[in-house]
């Protein structure tokens, strides 16, 4: 290779070798600031007893995080501060068998924030939260077993209705206590103990019944009053057109009578 190739190939072969530092460089700084895998900051995956698990217990997260391996088996969310589950929050997770919420935030749970789970879900815990009321469709088919104790639960129907629709699990029924009901002399009681003397969907069924009723006899008495007034305002006219025509001259008067006759008959 002559000395005059050589010079011109130079500065070609330093200019790929600094682009290939740059990429080199790029591609290492781009694995450092965004790794493979992303997982909120306190979240790691691990493997337990054969079962994919993924854990982000006491992270500080404020709501379900979005990238769990789609193959996990068991969550652990707990001892956090999220606030509500939305619809579809566990929707890409379809070989969960355990998740646990407890610990946290919770206050509304949306239908269909377990969709997806029903099949294969089988431990659900979503204790010491902060739910009041939530309806029974929020856990439409779910075969779980789940955990609803120590909630400020509200006593009423809506919480009769749930407790039916769900499978307790073991030994979490008597913490399922009545933080405020509809009937006073509850509060403080188990809900399970409550239930077992008072069907609250019954008595909310009776209330209703008693408010159509009433509704029923007001609707039923204004038309009454109206069809009384009518009357009397009918005969009214009736008697001063009456009068009026007793005041007219006798032939004037019969046929102004018989007419009047005619229209009231």
């Amino acid at each position: 290779m002559t000395a005059a190739r050589r010079v011109l190939l130079r500065p070609i072969t330093m200019g790929l070798l600094l682009q290939s530092l740059f990429l080199l460089l790029l591609f290492l700084l781009g694995s450092c600031l965004h790794p493979a895998a992303a997982f909120p900051k306190g979240c790691y995956p691990s493997e337990e007893e054969g079962l994919k698990t993924f854990r982000c217990s006491n992270a500080q997260l404020t709501e379900v995080p979005r990238d769990i391996p789609n193959d996990t088996n068991k969550l652990y969310l707990d001892f956090n501060q999220i606030p509500f589950l939305p619809r579809d929050a566990f929707r890409d997770l379809p070989l969960l068998l355990e998740l646990d919420l407890s610990h946290n935030a919770i206050a509304r749970v949306e239908s269909g924030a377990f969709q997806g789970l029903a099949e294969h879900l089988h431990s659900l815990d979503l204790s010491s939260n902060r739910l009041v009321s939530v309806s029974k469709d929020a856990f439409s088919n779910l075969k779980a077993k789940v955990n609803l104790s120590n909630n400020p639960w509200l006593c009423d129907c809506r919480l009769q209705e749930l407790i039916r629709a769900v499978e307790l699990a073991a030994d979490s029924s008597g913490g399922i206590v009545c933080d405020s009901s509809t009937q006073e002399e509850h509060v403080g009681k188990a809900f399970l103990q409550v239930i077992a003397d008072t069907d609250f969907c019954n008595v909310y069924k009776k209330t209703t019944d008693i408010a159509m009723l009433v509704t029923m006899f007001g609707w039923f008495a204004m038309v009454i009053s109206y069809l009384v007034y009518y009357v009397r305002q009918n005969q009214e006219d009736a008697r001063r057109h009456l009068e009026y025509l007793k005041s007219l001259p006798s032939k004037q008067r019969r046929s102004e009578e018989s007419s009047t006759i005619s229209t009231v008959v």
